[in-house]
């Protein structure tokens, strides 16, 4: 039961009946007992210092590339770039399009990456599109571009006042419900 909601994530039988028998023996202490090892040679604050100054000179520096500069296990400079350093990888297309809306003053605003709900191209316009083209083989680019304007300009106006008066329903929707989804939903929202 606990691996249908935990996944592989879970502790093993011979862990718990451990722990069960420390317990009832009077342990308090849920954390791990000290052990001898050996001390991180590579997780020093020298190391540290010297990561966050060459990702200052350089962001677009790898975990890879920085061990092999520094000489240090790539776990070890991951371990620093993460937890000591707090950096985390940004996708690059983020980066561009984020350059491009703040180089255009383009004002943005937060909604889930992927939100049918609230985007008129999923919610109208592709299945128009793509149902007059469906089954049909193109012999060029040029072809499927004409074929896709043809769908498109056969589509009547009033279709498209209504997938903007939808829209704006959904706004309320959206906003009734927090954001949450509700695609799909019979709820019905007065504006």
């Amino acid at each position: 039961m606990l691996e249908n909601c935990f996944g592989s994530d879970i502790l093993k039988k011979t862990t718990v009946y451990e722990w069960h028998e420390r317990f009832r023996s009077g342990r308090e202490s849920v954390e791990d007992n000290e052990r001898s090892s050996r001390p991180s040679t590579s997780k020093t604050d020298e190391n540290i210092d010297k990561v966050r100054e060459m990702m200052a000179n350089n962001r677009k520096l790898t975990i890879r590339k920085l061990a092999e500069d520094l000489n240090i296990a790539y776990g070890s400079v991951q371990d620093i770039v993460v937890n000591d350093l707090g950096l985390r990888r940004v996708a690059a297309n983020a980066i561009i399009i984020r350059e491009f809306l703040v180089k255009n003053k383009t004002n943005t605003i937060q909604q889930p990456s992927n939100s049918p709900d609230m985007a008129p191209c999923d919610f109208f316009l592709f299945d128009r599109v793509k149902k007059p083209l469906r089954g049909t083989r193109f012999n060029s680019r040029k072809e499927v571009m004409e074929k896709s304007k043809t769908a498109l300009m056969a589509i009547p106006i009033i279709e498209f006042q209504k997938c903007f008066e939808s829209w704006i329903k959904r706004w309320h929707k959206c906003v009734a419900v927090a954001g949450e989804y509700f695609e799909g939903d019979n709820i019905t929202f007065d504006e």
